[in-house]
């Protein structure tokens, strides 16, 4: 049971009881007439013993604290703490009554990572009977996962499907190519499609490229590097390429932002010719677009160079969309697509319906 301000563990009873409800801020509570059984939820993404002072409240003043995981990471920091534990699997009957037997006795249980379904559930079927004086339930979250924490998690996912894996503990990065430029395409076609489903699946899939790439480079011998030289590079141009929020520079708007971004990227790449870095491999029309925002960008007057052959259409038409501000990929699948749409109908309005000859 790994508790996050947005993922609640599932199975939890409501509090419900004759008792006061116990809360989990300021000042410790007082004692319930009732009883009361705390399950302490904590994220195996923090650091051990990094607890919340609600936690560490409920902890001191437990009459019993119980957890059926004996690996459970907080249980050395909770007895240097000289806090009890009692490595035991809880049982819901068990703790009902011994909340019940004498007024105000706590029972704090410290959930394991894969939950207590068992506990839970069984507390949920005697608070749901109507038939038991059931003590204060409480869920009391001991630490919150930081933002990107789950990012933690797909690194020790793919720490192991690198190892175990048969087929990905032989990859390299040469072989993974056409998988990131298929992922990228398709997180390209959810974003252009709306779909917002789509959007973060493909987008998980580009991010799973990322996270290998950076795990096979950690195997080269000569330079390797890890994830956290990748992220920590993109950290340090961010930074270095906003200079209006990391330092001490302005930018009142989009185009002064732009500025600084160019200004900075010129002085770190130190470029012989504006084409540099524009990578040939791409598609066309993309490129032939990337040349000619790179040539107005550096105020150059380059006529489009005259020729015969569709090539040399497809390029003025490229070049022409880049001037008015048109992506003409984006524009050319916008029009494919209608195309598409076109295609099928013509083929539902033929006799016999769609189908026929699967052509190439």
């Amino acid at each position: 049971m790994t508790a996050s301000r947005t993922d609640a563990p599932t199975g939890n009873p409501t509090p419900t009881g004759t008792g006061t409800p116990t809360g989990t801020g300021g000042e410790a509570p007082g004692p319930a007439l009732t009883g009361r059984i705390v399950l302490l939820t904590t994220s195996h993404r923090v650091a051990p013993g990094l607890l919340s002072w609600p936690a560490w409240q409920a902890l001191r003043g437990a009459d019993r604290v119980l957890c059926a995981d004996p690996a459970h990471p907080q249980l050395p920091y909770l007895r240097e703490a000289g806090v009890e534990v009692e490595e035991a699997v809880p049982d819901a009957r068990e703790l009902v009554d011994y909340c019940a037997t004498a007024p105000g006795r706590t029972a704090v249980v410290i959930t394991s990572a894969d939950g207590d379904s068992a506990l839970t559930d069984g507390l949920a079927r005697l608070a749901g009977s109507g038939r038991e004086r059931m003590p204060d339930l409480e869920l009391l979250p001991g630490a919150y996962d930081l933002p990107g924490a789950r990012l933690l998690d797909l690194v020790q996912v793919m720490d192991r499907i690198r190892v175990e894996c048969p087929w990905s503990s032989t990859r390299t990065s040469e072989e993974l190519v056409k998988y990131g430029i298929e992922e990228a395409y398709e997180l390209v076609e959810a974003i252009e499609q709306g779909d917002r489903e789509a959007l973060r699946e493909e987008l998980g899939d580009v991010l799973l490229q990322v996270v290998f790439h950076a795990r096979i480079a950690q195997e080269d011998p000569d330079e390797p590097f890890s994830v956290d030289d990748v992220a920590g590079g993109i950290v340090d141009k961010l930074v270095r390429r906003h200079p209006h929020i990391f330092g001490e520079e302005a930018a009142e708007t989009a185009e002064d932002v732009r500025a600084h971004w160019l200004r900075t990227k010129a002085v770190e790449k130190r470029r012989d010719s504006v084409t540099d870095g524009v990578p040939l491999g791409q598609p066309a029309l993309a490129l032939a677009a990337k040349l000619a925002s790179r040539a107005r960008t550096a105020g150059l007057t380059v006529p489009v160079p005259e020729g015969e052959g569709v090539g040399y259409e497809l390029l003025a038409l490229a070049v022409r969309a880049a001037g008015q501000g048109i992506e003409p990929e984006t524009a050319l699948r916008a029009a494919a697509r209608t195309y598409r749409d076109a295609i099928r109908a013509a083929e539902g309005a033929r006799p016999g319906g769609a189908g026929g000859s699967a052509g190439e």
